[in-house]
């Protein structure tokens, strides 16, 4: 017989989803749980045309949502099958998770879904410890999805690159008028009207924005390229590539990126993830040609140990809402 979903259990899962990171916290995403399956539904009636005008970061946020979804149905030891984008008629379905035997599940399975609760997107400057190697290689290692790679970003050459590409997006969409606006319309102001579910809380944003750190604005103070390449040389910045830039490829991408965020929290570490020079053309092709990569570069995740503690988390939707489409 197919498992049959709990109350408990639809909690368990629901909570797991509305706490996947997502672009700007859009939270883009439907879930379904007929008897032993868990369907995942992209939303693209939640666009950003500015910073996002492909998609690319809105598959990549519901590829989030599915890891977690993974893991939340592990703990309940109900091991399950992933396909993704598994009905060619159906292009919203994104994936279907189909629960294929009981299993108890693992140290590794009950540490990522304990860290769930625990993530947040770090956007202050990191602690003076660097990480060791050890580190660094379990935090690769842990992004095991299908034809995702982890490239670590060190060195001069990748730091200048870096740098250029980080410097270039920053003077772009600081004088870009039309993302300018979108980000304004995702950023939520403390006691600013009725409360909200989605949108970046102003209260997780550092009081001086940091440009390697996404999220620039027209008055964000820019360093010269050399200052940023030093300043990039005290964190470790990880590039996540896949051998095409399908919709398959994006969804990997996110499920890859959100075992690793996992895994750092996990290990005491922070993170956060930037896409949005990735998404200028040009940027992304310099990029590519000068750090010599064998893949396309989906986005950057910034890791380290937090200088700053007890940071808020933006909102989320009821766990409810992600189940019955007509309330949310």
């Amino acid at each position: 017989m197919k498992h049959e979903w709990s109350a408990g259990e639809t909690d368990v899962l629901a909570r797991a989803v509305v706490r996947a990171p997502s672009v700007h916290n859009t939270q883009p995403w439907w879930l379904e749980l007929p008897d032993g399956e868990a369907l995942v539904f992209e939303r693209r009636d939640l666009e950003l045309p500015f910073h996002d005008a492909l998609g690319r970061d809105r598959s990549i946020s519901c590829g989030a949502a599915i890891a977690n979804l993974d893991l939340g149905m592990r703990v309940l030891a109900q091991r399950p099958d992933v396909a993704l984008l598994p009905d060619p008629g159906r292009p919203e379905l994104v994936a279907r998770l189909t629960v294929t035997r009981t299993v108890p599940p693992t140290d590794t399975d009950l540490h990522r879904y304990s860290a769930i609760a625990r993530r947040r997107s770090y956007r202050h400057a990191f602690g003076d410890a660097e990480l060791s190697d050890y580190d660094v290689k379990d935090l690769i290692a842990a992004s095991s999805s299908e034809g995702v790679q982890v490239k670590v970003l060190r060195g001069g050459e990748d730091l200048t690159a870096l740098a250029e590409v980080l410097e270039y997006a920053a003077l772009t969409v600081a004088r870009d008028r039309g993302y300018q606006r979108e980000l304004t319309l995702w950023t939520i102001h403390d006691g600013a009207g009725p409360a909200r579910s989605t949108g970046i809380a102003d209260g997780t944003l550092p009081s001086s924005s940091l440009p390697w750190a996404g999220l620039v604005r027209p008055n964000t103070a820019l360093p010269d390229r050399d200052t940023l390449a030093q300043r990039l040389e005290r964190e470790t910045v990880l590039v996540f590539l896949t051998p095409g830039d399908t919709r398959l490829d994006h969804l990997r991408t996110g499920i890859g990126m959100q075992h690793t965020w996992l895994a750092a929290v996990d290990m005491g570490l922070a993170g956060a993830v930037q896409t949005q020079p990735l998404h200028l053309s040009e940027a992304r092709a310099s990029f590519i040609e000068k750090l010599g990569l064998a893949g396309y570069p989906q986005l950057l995740m910034r890791v380290g140990h937090p200088a700053v503690s007890g940071l808020p988390q933006s909102p989320r939707q009821r766990a409810a809402n992600l189940l019955n489409r007509l309330d949310s």
